[in-house]
Formats: structure tokens, sequence, C-alpha cells
């Protein structure tokens, strides 16, 4: 990691969600290190350091969780020989079994330590847990509004039942990895294809209509976007309704039909 030897600042965190609580420690750093954990997060994997113009440094969890807070420290001070100061959270903890704290770290670390007090907004503590919970019960603005900046994901494009096009309505089909969804349900979004945002219904839950499987599906307000392949993103906007089950297709389409006029009426 030769760029690290320049390196004399740094802040360390999952960095889940890069939320504003996150920007306050990115702010006072030249780069930052996140602890990366193999589960369902609001912001997957690398995708992290696209909301951080800065350089990202990734420690994944299995390789370091055995280390001692005394050796952690020593990883740190190797892979960054000019370090000078560390910002982390106010609840920072590391080492095997979470062994040390801000105050530990104090001790062990030979330069300037800055921990940042806990971040609210509408006196809501903003934490990653707290996100995931606004996004669970489908309360999309609050989660915008603690992340500061619409939940988004990525998903690669993939076949669909074929419903969509010959019995409702045609629709972008996505797998997604690695990501804690929100709540089932029909939200306004935006989709990003080949760097364009395009005005959006997606539905997020099980087809119980249909199939019974899982899906992620958008279709995109008033434009034919033609062939799509490839990867795209969804930011969800307004959560529109919950998911629940049609006695017959027609039903069905006419329920899409609302949430599509819904959507073009609150874009």
């Amino acid at each position: 990691m030769q760029l690290t030897n320049s390196i004399d600042s740094i802040a360390i965190g999952s960095f889940d969600g890069v939320h504003k609580a996150h920007r306050v420690l990115i702010d006072q750093v030249e780069a930052v290190v996140i602890i990366e954990r193999n589960r369902g997060s609001m912001t997957a994997g690398y995708r992290r350091s696209l909301y951080i113009k800065k350089p990202c440094f990734f420690y994944h969890f299995e390789n370091i969780n055995l280390l001692s807070a005394k050796e952690f420290v020593c990883k740190l001070k190797e892979d960054f020989p000019k370090l000078k100061k560390i910002v982390v959270g106010y609840d920072f903890a590391f080492g095997y079994k979470k062994e040390g704290d801000s105050k530990l770290l104090k001790e062990l670390f030979d330069g300037e330590v800055v921990v940042i007090d806990e971040v609210k907004v509408r006196d809501i503590s903003i934490h990653t847990r707290t996100i995931k919970e606004y996004l669970s019960q489908g309360e999309i603005e609050i989660a915008r509004e603690l992340l500061g900046r619409y939940f988004t994901i990525s998903g690669e494009i993939i076949a669909g039942q074929g419903l969509g096009k010959k019995e409702l309505v045609p629709t972008l089909n996505l797998k997604v990895y690695d990501y804690s969804l929100p709540k089932n349900g029909v939200y306004l979004s935006k989709t990003k294809i080949d760097k364009v945002w395009f005005n959006s219904v997606t539905f997020l839950g099980h087809r119980v209509t249909t199939d019974g499987s899982f899906a992620i599906e958008s279709y995109i307000l008033d434009r034919d976007i033609g062939i799509v392949t490839g990867f795209v993103e969804i930011a969800f906007i307004k959560f529109i309704r919950e998911n629940r089950k049609f006695d017959s297709l027609v039903q069905l389409k006419e329920q899409i039909e609302n949430d599509i006029e819904e959507a073009r009426r609150a874009k």
C-alpha cells in the first residue's frame, strides 16, 4: 500500500451507509479505513468508497478479528507509517472481542486521537442500525434525512417471469447482493441506467399473486428505454403501498396502473 506512506490522518469505522454522522469523521481526515463485514449492509462492500471522495482502505473483519487492541494499533502504524491522527466515533470499539475503546486507543496510539460525539437529526441519534430500522418500516423520508441522501441499491439485470411485458407492464428485474433491503412494497423511485436517472416505480418483495418468488422490479415512467443489460441503481424516494395478493392479473394490473399514476403525481 504505497499510497499510505504519505497519509497522516485516518478515520476508522464500518461506514455502512456513509450517513451524516460518518461525514463528520470523514471531513477531518485524509483517508478512511473501512472495517468490512460479509453480511447485509446498507451500502455493500466497495460501494462505500463511491460516497467517500477520499482514499479508502478496507480491513476485512475476518482478517483482523483475532488481533488484540495493541496488535490492531500496531497494524495501523505499520500500514500508515506517517500516521499522526486517528478520528473515531464515541462508540468505537476495536480489538479481539471489542476489548478496546476510544480511551484505550488514546493510550496505545502515540499521536492525536479525536473522538466525535453523538450526531443527531430531529433529536434522533444517527446510527446505521437506526436507519436500517426506519427502512424496514418503509420510513424512507426519515432514513434519507439521517443518511443525507436517498437510500440506493445496485443490482444486475436478470430475466423476469415474462408476465410484465405480456400481461402487466414491462419492468427491469434486478438481482442484488449483500444489501439490507427496505420494507417490502411499492415505491416511488429513480433508476439509473448508463449514468442517467429516470423516474420510476419499484416493487420489492415476494410476487404473492403469481409465482411467490422474491423480486425487485422497476418500471420506468413514460420512457421506452429498450433493452437494458449489466447493472443499474435504484434510489428509493417514497413508500407508496404495502405488498398484497390480488385475485387475478387483471386486478394486479389495475393496481399497478394506479401506482404509476400516483408516482406521476408525486415525482
